[in-house]
């Protein structure tokens, strides 16, 4: 009898412990991009110019790229190369653009504003890689060559493991 009642607890137990209620993680993806290429033949010396013809139609991949991805949150910084690289992705995502600026990023505010989603962020070929930095908060990568376009930096952050990548998308 107390063998039946020992292999009758056991059994209880662990049932019990096999329906414990699942603890749901929470994950925050950033999609970071470096604005598309900008146009430079006429204006060389213009701080804010527009995409180059190449430029939108790299916007336009960018957009197809992410068209199978859930976007919650587009940024960009307040320059027109940034915001026309990002406007292809937010029409395919029906998402409105919001601004960040790469003097004061990954502040308190913005984490919270980002927990639990799936952002991207273009930026340009210095404030991408900072960002980033900043996120894992470690020197890990440099900025990008002027002439690379095509880098995606891919952070995850759940609970409190962060994970990155970098892909080369030409």
């Amino acid at each position: 009898m107390k063998k039946l009642l020992v292999l009758f607890f056991a059994l209880f137990s662990l049932v019990g412990f096999a329906q414990e209620p699942e603890i749901k993680q929470t994950t925050t993806t950033y999609f970071f991009i470096r604005h598309a290429e900008k146009e430079i033949k006429n204006t060389p010396k213009n701080r804010n110019p527009l995409l180059s013809e190449t430029g939108k139609i790299r916007a336009q991949k960018w957009a197809e790229l992410f068209s199978d991805t859930a976007v919650d949150m587009i940024y960009t910084t307040d320059y027109i190369r940034t915001r026309q690289t990002a406007k292809p992705i937010a029409e395919n995502q029906g998402l409105q653009v919001s601004l960040y600026d790469p003097r004061n990023i990954y502040d308190l505010d913005f984490q919270q504003q980002t927990k639990g989603k799936t952002v991207i962020i273009v930026g340009h070929s210095n404030t991408t890689p900072l960002f980033v930095n900043t996120i894992l908060k470690k020197e890990k990568y440099s900025q990008i060559n002027e002439k690379d376009y095509g880098k995606l930096f891919i952070v995850k952050i759940t609970e409190n493991i962060i994970t990155d990548t970098i892909l080369n998308i030409n």
